[in-house]
C-alpha cells in the first residue's frame, strides 16, 4: 500500500454533508495526499460507510478509519466490515481499532474496563471470524500511546495509529513498534504566525483532550504536569501538540515525525470554526512545503 508520507485526518471527513465531503475529498487527492483518515465520535458518520463514500469520491488515495471504536460494533461485523472494503478497494483502506476513551464508550451504554484485554479479545474475534483480507492489502491498526497497547499494535496488527502526540513520542513508539510496523501520528496544525491567533485556535481544539484521562496520562509519561494541562494549556503544551507559523514551520514539524520514526503524517488543519473550505485553503498553502 502507498500512502505516501503526508495524509489528512479531519473530523468533518466524518461529518460534513456528503456531497461535500466528496469534493474535498477529491480536491485533497488532486493536491497529493496519499490519504485521508476519517474518525468515529459523537455526531459522525458511521465510520466504515462514510470510508467507502471516501474511497469511492477518489482514484488513488488511500482511506482510513481513525478510529473505529471497539464499542461499536461486534468482532464478527468489524472483521466482514473490513473484508468488504479491502475486496471492494485493493490496496487502499486501513483498519484503524481502538478502545475510545470512558465518557465515550460510558455514553454508548458499556462499561470502560480493562481496555487493553478488551481489545485483545476484540482482535481474537476479528481472528476467529477469518476474513478473507490479502496480507498487507488493508493493514489493521490500532489506536496506541502507552506501551503495552504499542507492543500489542506490534505483535497483533499491521502497527499503530497515534493521536494528540509530539515527535517525542513518535520516536518512543518506533522504539516499541521496531523497524517493520507501520506508525502513523496525527498532527494538528495552523497556518498562522501570529503566535496569540495560532494559541488561540489551538486552545480551542486541544480542551476537548485535556479532560481525557488516556490523553493525559501520556503527556505526563512525557514531562508535561497538571500546571501544563491549566487554563487551555501551557504555551510549552501547546506548541508541542500544535504545530503553527507558515507552511514551512508546519512542514517542519511533520519532518520532524518522519525522522523520528513516522510512516506517513497524517495533518489535522486546525480552524476557528468547523470549515472545510478553511481546511483546504491550508491544505492548499501546505502542499508546496510539504513537497507534494
Amino acid at each position: 500500500m502507498d500512502t505516501g508520507h503526508v495524509g489528512v485526518w479531519h473530523p468533518l471527513l466524518s461529518k460534513a454533508p456528503v456531497q461535500q465531503v466528496r469534493r474535498a475529498a477529491a480536491e485533497i487527492e488532486e493536491l497529493g495526499y496519499g490519504a485521508l483518515w476519517g474518525n468515529e465520535a459523537p455526531g459522525s458518520k458511521e465510520p466504515f460507510v462514510n470510508a467507502a463514500l471516501l474511497l469511492a469520491a477518489t482514484e488513488r488515495a488511500a482511506v482510513g478509519i481513525g478510529i473505529a471504536s471497539i464499542w461499536g460494533r461486534d468482532a464478527t461485523a468489524t472483521a466482514a466490515a473490513w473484508a468488504t472494503l479491502a475486496e471492494a478497494f485493493p490496496g487502499r483502506f486501513l483498519l484503524g481499532l481502538g478502545v475510545s476513551h470512558s465518557p465515550l464508550v460510558s455514553g454508548r451504554g458499556h462499561t470502560y474496563i480493562k481496555p487493553l484485554a478488551a481489545m485483545r479479545a476484540y482482535l481474537d474475534g476479528i481472528d476467529a471470524a477469518k476474513p478473507e483480507v490479502p496480507q498487507g492489502d488493508a493493514p489493521r491498526l490500532l489506536a496506541a500511546l502507552k506501551p503495552k497497547m504499542l507492543e500489542l499494535s506490534r505483535d497483533r496488527a499491521e502497527g499503530a495509529h497515534t493521536y494528540f502526540v509530539p515527535p517525542e513520542h513518535t520516536a518512543l513508539a518506533r522504539q516499541i513498534l521496531g523497524p517493520d510496523r507501520l506508525l502513523v501520528p496525527e498532527q494538528a496544525v495552523v497556518v498562522e504566525t501570529d503566535p496569540a491567533r495560532a494559541r488561540e485556535i489551538a486552545r480551542t481544539y486541544m480542551s476537548y483532550y485535556l479532560v481525557l484521562p488516556n490523553y493525559l496520562n501520556n503527556l505526563r509519561d512525557l514531562g508535561f504536569t497538571d500546571d501544563d494541562f491549566a487554563d487551555g494549556g501551557s504555551d510549552r503544551l501547546v506548541d508541542a501538540i500544535v504545530a503553527w507559523g507558515d507552511a514551512e514551520a508546519v512542514a517542519g514539524r511533520v519532518r520532524d515525525h518522519l525522522a523520528a520514526g513516522a510512516d506517513h503524517v497524517a495533518i489535522q488543519p486546525l480552524s476557528p470554526l468547523p470549515d472545510l473550505d478553511d481546511a483546504l485553503a491550508q491544505l492548499k498553502t501546505l502542499a508546496p512545503a510539504l513537497g507534494l
